[in-house]
């Protein structure tokens, strides 16, 4: 193993520990540098590996953050470096999209905090239909700063909006952070995913991060039961 490595190894284990306060930027690089014994640009590729991984995020000018929905131990988390956008993993079937809702508004305190913005700053808010040939699969319901992530509109919603962000604006989605749950349907569900009042739903929250750790989405994708499922692979070291 690597000295960053492993260094990445020991911060993610006081960060799950609860050693550096989740409302507090953690100790900046040259801090940690001289505490581990090592450059600063070691210190740096250890501290990558946490953002990309969606534990830590960085805000510009005032340092590196915790995700806080990331060590939350009341509930099962699901981290993966693979884009879940359907576009992405369903490359080869016809996908469409309804747009139900959408417009910019000023975010709620969770929403901003998850974002690393304060609530001035507008986002948009999204709620999308996903179908697959015609058939409901998914709906998602997106937050994503205005300022980071321009342009976004109506035809851009139609498509695929990661290809957007990649193809268009030139920006790099290098990782993320899920939390999967299973929840009741509720009525826009039962509206537009055409399921019933006692069909499971399993919901993925999501934040995602560009290459520079900043986070540019908060997302709830609430997918049917009979069309979603996780696989996960855990190799052996």
């Amino acid at each position: 193993m690597n000295k960053y490595e492993s260094i990445s190894l020991e911060v993610r284990q006081r960060i799950i520990n609860r050693e550096y306060p989740i409302d507090q930027p953690i100790p900046d690089e040259i801090s940690l540098a001289k505490e581990f014994g090592c450059s600063r640009m070691t210190m740096k590729r250890a501290l990558d590996l946490l953002v990309v991984e969606g534990l830590l995020y960085r805000k510009r000018g005032h340092g590196t953050f915790i995700v806080q929905s990331a060590i939350n131990k009341s509930k099962v988390n699901v981290a993966s470096h693979q884009s879940l956008g359907l576009s992405n993993l369903l490359k080869d079937e016809n996908i469409t999209s309804k747009v139900i809702k959408f417009e910019v508004q000023f975010p709620k305190e969770e929403v901003a905090m998850h974002l690393a913005i304060d609530e001035k700053t507008p986002v948009y808010y999204i709620i999308r239909l996903r179908l697959v040939d015609g058939e409901p699969y998914v709906m998602e319901k997106t937050y994503m700063p205005t300022t980071l992530i321009p342009g976004i509109k109506d035809e851009v919603l139609q498509g695929s909006v990661y290809r957007y962000i990649k193809e268009d604006l030139g920006l790099t989605m290098a990782g993320s952070h899920r939390i999967i749950r299973a929840c009741k349907s509720d009525q826009l569900d039962q509206e537009h995913l055409e399921c019933s009042s006692d069909d499971p739903i399993l919901e993925v929250e999501h934040v995602g991060f560009l290459n520079n750790g900043v986070p540019f989405e908060y997302s709830f994708s609430r997918h049917r039961y009979d069309k979603f499922e996780v696989t996960t692979v855990n190799p052996i070291r």
